[in-house]
């Protein structure tokens, strides 16, 4: 058992501050343990025990039963609430964008801000073709999301859902991939929606707690 919800994640990661975002929205308290990948912690025998993928963010429910994959978490926090839609079609479409962001945006948008903006050891070691595919495909995605957002104001149902949680993370900070969003006046009006949303928090923020 534990006090509380406990909350492994890497401040850097977009993934890791989806799930910070739903639990400050939702006022679920939590403590934060901040574990940086880039060390190697995941790695360790102690971490592999709570999380076999090593991987974060994991979530660590009060009853002391475990969650990994952050769309998994975002589902299991919203359950009952406005951020998962009620209706069943607009409830399956708001999941049609969760795996649109692990299969379609995250893979090409995350994975090219990882190598030019977070991960010290990786910049510069990107090649031209690299950097190309990772625009080609990405922009490709944020296509998809434009022509959703060009006449609708969320991306599933009619209200702000856990879909957009997801894609706003890395979506947001895109420019550190070296995307252009201004092709993409939809998506740069829904980034401000979400910003001045009650209750949205940015990357930066942090919980009392932190470890």
């Amino acid at each position: 058992m534990t006090d509380g919800h406990v909350l492994y994640s890497m401040a850097a990661s977009g993934n890791c501050y989806k799930v910070r975002l739903l639990l400050h929205i939702l006022g679920i308290p939590f403590r934060l343990v901040e574990t940086d990948s880039r060390t190697g912690v995941t790695r360790t025998p102690e971490f592999l025990a709570l999380n076999p993928n090593g991987r974060v963010p994991l979530l660590v429910l009060p009853d002391g039963r475990r969650l990994s994959e952050s769309n998994a978490m975002l589902l299991y926090l919203a359950e009952g609430g406005p951020y998962l839609p009620s209706d069943r079609y607009d409830r399956a479409v708001c999941y049609q964008w969760l795996f649109f962001e692990q299969y379609e945006h995250e893979p090409t948008v995350a994975v090219a801000r990882s190598w030019l903006h977070v991960y010290e050891d990786r910049k510069g070691k990107a090649t031209a073709e690299q950097i190309a595919g990772w625009h080609e495909k990405g922009n490709r995605a944020l296509g998809v999301m434009e022509a959703r957002l060009a006449d609708h104001d969320w991306l599933a149902g009619g209200g702000y859902s856990v879909a957009d949680i997801a894609l706003y993370a890395y979506t947001h900070v895109a420019h550190e991939g070296g995307f252009d969003l201004a092709p993409y006046p939809g998506i740069r009006a829904w980034l401000d929606r979400i910003a001045s949303r009650p209750g949205h928090v940015g990357m930066e923020w942090r919980p009392e707690g932190v470890t």
